[in-house]
């Protein structure tokens, strides 16, 4: 038995390898641009370990963002969930289900065609997110999406190295920030493996990460404190040298309230915001709108 016999024999549905993505594209005109971020992944081993370390589950609905010409679709669809997939150029949007219908006849796709920044509805209340996000928007769409769909309880994205290790990073660290708060508001983040930039067409001149994360069981507080909260890990990150008291002034009234906001929330108005952890900016916004 040969090992393409073999392999298919292995494998009964088909993914998309390196020729098929130049060709797909080539047909549909698309160049990929560094503008949008797109970056295809031609390897189908490292889009079966996305589906894998994202636990995909047969029967749930799965929402992709940016599926470009549907590697990572087609392996989602592969392991017997539906697939949600919101995608923003047209042409891409067009091809999508035709590819899926080519390679996975009868699997369920739903293409939805916006930008992933601007949906506030999704059909079939999505339980996961899976995605290789376009790098320049990974962390406003990835805070978009757990922002406004309360069902997506787990996933995985794929996002530039630098950009997924600050998503993850715990207080105290150089790259924790303000995206590493507002990602720990939802859930709890983690680093879960690097990829190749081997894997990819065009190669990026960029490292990719995979974070997965699980959200809280329950939301931390309403929509006004989540609001309240996260003007003040902007203000204590946009200044992040800054003790507490007057990185926070602009957003408390002054130095002396912003000292009387932290203290009556039990927190040293010396400390900096990369010491904080969301809990903590959480009990200073319960002390600012008391």
């Amino acid at each position: 038995m040969t090992d393409s016999a073999h392999h298919s024999a292995k494998e009964p549905a088909a993914l998309l390898g390196p020729a098929e993505i130049r060709d797909l594209a080539e047909m549909l005109g698309v160049n990929p641009t560094k503008k949008l971020g797109q970056n295809f992944v031609i390897d189908p081993n490292t889009v079966r370990r996305i589906v894998k370390v994202a636990a995909v589950q047969p029967d749930e609905t799965v929402v992709e963002v940016g599926p470009g010409l549907g590697s990572l679709t087609l392996g989602i669809l592969e392991a017997g969930a539906a697939v949600v997939a919101v995608e923003i150029d047209d042409r891409l949007a067009e091809q999508l289900p035709l590819t899926v219908q080519l390679m996975q006849p009868g699997a369920a796709l739903t293409v939805i065609r916006a930008d992933a920044l601007k949906i506030a509805e999704l059909p079939g209340d999505p339980t996961r997110l899976v995605a290789n996000l376009p790098y320049n928007v990974s962390v406003p769409v990835l805070l978009h999406l757990l922002e406004h769909f309360a069902s997506i309880h787990a996933g995985v994205v794929m996002v530039q190295a630098e950009v997924g290790e600050r998503l993850a990073a715990t207080p105290g660290s150089k790259i924790y920030g303000s995206p590493s708060v507002k990602a720990a508001w939802y859930g709890q983040f983690r680093t879960a493996g690097k990829v190749s930039r081997q894997v990819f067409w065009p190669v990026p001149n960029v490292d990719s990460i995979l974070i997965a994360f699980e959200r809280r069981t329950e939301a931390l507080e309403s929509e006004q404190l989540r609001l309240a909260t996260f003007a003040l890990v902007d203000g204590a990150f946009q200044q992040r040298r800054k003790m507490l008291r007057q990185s926070l002034s602009g957003v408390l009234g002054d130095s002396a309230q912003a000292t009387a906001v932290l203290t009556a929330a039990g927190i040293d108005p010396t400390e900096r915001g990369e010491q904080l952890t969301v809990h903590d900016f959480l009990a200073i916004a319960r002390s600012w709108l008391a």
